[in-house]
């Protein structure tokens, strides 16, 4: 019985000091890309390095690398997380519903997720506007993306032959709705969304409904 008991207490010691290593480590890696932005938007992409980065977040270069392969990897987090969340959502969509429903859902995901990180995203876009060398595509203007999605709506309805022209229309013309909801609001000339996100979300099922292709599809 003791040593159940002294087992249960080194096991539980254990998790907690495991627990403890993680906060730590996702606070070094939140630390590390807020640096890295705040570098990149102070004095360009082009002309900050790991090293730079590594000194603002008072870590080693392979604390560093351990986060990030290169610093363009560190700058491509909020597409790469956009992509996720995007799949994620699709994915998760009821088998019931339509492309149209799923793929509305998840843009209106990627709307919250924009105005949760709106500051970083804001950052992000101005980052690579603004660079005169580097070549990293905004998430949103990706037409590989656009494709991956269409992909995926066709395999969440069992088509095997893939997406009809029809699908990847509907994907074009859902994801450039969305886009131009983005440039407004990255922008600042959507609704303020700081405190209360429901303007910036109703301005997005405006821009939707404004389209009658994908009205009559709902």
């Amino acid at each position: 019985m003791l040593q159940a008991v002294r087992n249960n207490t080194r096991c539980g010691r254990e998790t907690a000091i495991d627990g403890l290593r993680e906060r730590k480590s996702a606070q070094a890696r939140a630390a590390t890309l807020e640096a890295g932005f705040r570098l990149f938007d102070e004095r360009g992409y082009d002309q900050v390095t790991v090293a730079d980065i590594c000194a603002a977040a008072d870590i080693g270069r392979r604390t560093f690398f351990h986060y990030f392969p290169t610093k363009e990897d560190l700058l491509g987090v909020p597409a790469r997380e956009m992509g996720e969340r995007l799949t994620a959502t699709l994915e998760g969509a009821p088998p019931e519903a339509t492309d149209s429903q799923a793929l509305r859902a998840a843009m209106t995901e990627l709307a919250t997720y924009t105005l949760t990180h709106r500051s970083q995203l804001e950052l992000y876009r101005r980052i690579i506007t603004t660079s005169t060398t580097l070549r990293h595509p905004a998430f949103w203007h990706l037409p590989a993306h656009e494709l991956r999605v269409a992909q995926q709506l066709s395999s969440r309805q069992g088509r095997a032959a893939g997406p009809t022209l029809e699908t990847r229309l509907l994907v074009v013309r859902t994801v450039a709705a969305f886009r131009l909801w983005l440039e407004v609001t990255l922008e600042g000339d959507a609704p303020d969304a700081r405190a209360d996100d429901a303007p910036a979300l109703r301005l997005l099922d405006e821009i939707f409904d404004a389209d009658p292709w994908l009205v009559d599809r709902r």
